[in-house]
């Protein structure tokens, strides 16, 4: 009976899914028949919608969960100099950090020349291949980037899923709340409950975890085949590596900067680094971590506006892929890059990266768009990491993550909003319930503002 409980853990049924997932991608691949030259779509790759079906069910919830705690967070702070304080320093730490995954990754590149001798040189089959994700990336530039922010429509900002947009119309909407006195608290108190509604429809979602984590699995080995992957599993191999050592080391010394283990908050927050490792995706854990941060004793008007905002702003993963790959791209085409050239990229690729959330292929388009300001690397040579663009986009999410785990958290000790005698007596007792787990904070709600 003992052996069987194993398997009622979540990380457990994702890790069978995984498995199954590559058992299904090797016996029923996508392949090219020899005789007609034709594409023949294997079982394996028709699995894909239940790995999008997964991440779009939880991406419906995540627009109001953002709306809600963003709006209800500025609506509750004493006046609008908290709301422009915090956010300076979020801003102020968001470059900072981004700015060291950047540079992270220029470094590894120069020192591990993956592409080094490949010879690679695009072809029409490549340039066809990126040309969805090239033309998006024209749209990246840095008044497309602001133009972006604004949605059309209040409306349109939730049905699109945009991140940025949303996040827009609730520091508006929150601003509006501050503004109105008592009926602003009355309608920051019904936006509260709200939210309630769509945590739990998160806990009931995040059960169907394994099922996507199959399908996304599947569809990843069925159509790249594992020929093709083995072919740039340095690249692959080199990004989590670099990934694991900025989460441990860099954000590990952070941690202890603003006093607290990194390796106690890790397991703390353990359940939901599980959700983003199902999902493909660092938004699907982002309402559960929201919830866990106001139980470490983080002021609920600071996560909730930190958070969001992070997800936007704070992508290490997506930064340290884009100097990863752009270098690996210049090496693998005997490219000699300047070093104006490699700081012209890391400030290119600043920019580009606000825009990634919420866009299908962020990460792919957004190194598109870094790379139309280097002529001398062709978007086309991006067919060269296609096939395992996915791998490395299931290793972005989960240093995304933990980039904006962290930052909340030392933000809010930063600003004074951490209730230090909390996060230490909840970081020693343990992340609590099973998951999905209580999704409701320990501790007052109202704390330290």
């Amino acid at each position: 009976m003992g052996f069987l409980r194993i398997f009622k853990n979540m990380f457990v049924q994702t890790l069978i899914g995984v498995a199954l997932g590559i058992v299904a991608g090797l016996m029923w691949p996508s392949f090219t028949d020899p005789a007609t030259h034709v594409k023949v779509i294997g079982v394996a790759e028709k699995l894909k919608p239940l790995g999008d079906g997964f991440i779009n069910l939880v991406k419906m919830s995540i627009g109001p969960i953002i709306f809600c705690t963003v709006t209800v967070g500025i609506a509750r702070m004493n006046d609008l100099k908290s709301f422009g304080r915090v956010g300076g320093k979020a801003l102020i730490y968001f470059e900072v950090v981004s700015t060291i995954a950047l540079l992270i990754g220029v470094a590894v590149a120069t020192l591990l020349p993956m592409g080094a001798g490949m010879h690679y040189t695009p072809s029409e089959a490549d340039a066809a291949a990126v040309a969805t994700y090239a033309a998006k990336a024209h749209d990246m530039s840095f008044a497309g980037f602001l133009l972006s922010m604004i949605p059309t429509t209040v409306v349109s900002a939730f049905a699109e899923g945009n991140l940025l947009q949303v996040l827009v119309v609730s520091v508006l909407t929150g601003i509006a709340c501050t503004k109105l006195g008592p009926l602003g608290h009355k309608v920051a108190d019904a936006l509260e409950k709200v939210s309630k509604v769509f945590f739990a429809i998160i806990n009931m979602l995040v059960l169907l975890a394994p099922i996507g984590a199959f399908g996304a699995m599947a569809y990843t080995v069925g159509k790249f085949g594992p020929e093709k992957l083995l072919n740039l599993a340095a690249l692959v191999g080199v990004f989590y590596a670099t990934s694991a050592f900025f989460i441990v080391v860099v954000l590990g010394a952070i941690c202890r900067l603003a006093g607290f283990s990194f390796f106690k908050f890790f397991r703390y927050i353990w359940r939901e680094f599980e959700v983003v490792f199902s999902a493909f995706s660092s938004e699907a854990a982002l309402p559960q971590l929201m919830v866990k941060l106001e139980r470490l004793g983080a002021s609920k008007s600071v996560v909730g506006l930190v958070v969001p905002t992070g997800y936007s702003f704070n992508l290490d993963g997506t930064n340290i892929y884009m100097t990863l790959a752009t270098l690996f791209l210049a090496q693998a085409m005997d490219i000699h890059l300047s070093v104006m050239q490699i700081v012209v990229i890391m400030g290119i690729a600043m920019l580009t990266s606000k825009g990634a959330s919420g866009v299908s292929g962020a990460g792919f388009i957004t190194l598109a768009a870094t790379l139309q300001v280097i002529p001398d690397i062709p978007v086309a040579a991006l067919g060269l990491i296609l096939g395992v663009d996915r791998f490395m986009s299931h290793c972005r999410a989960l240093t995304n993550f933990m980039g904006n785990a962290v930052g909340s958290l030392v933000i809010a000790a930063w600003d004074g909003a951490l209730d230090r005698e909390v996060l230490h007596r909840e970081l020693d007792k343990g992340p609590g319930p099973a998951f999905p787990g209580e999704m409701v904070p320990a501790h007052d709600e109202t704390g330290p503002d």
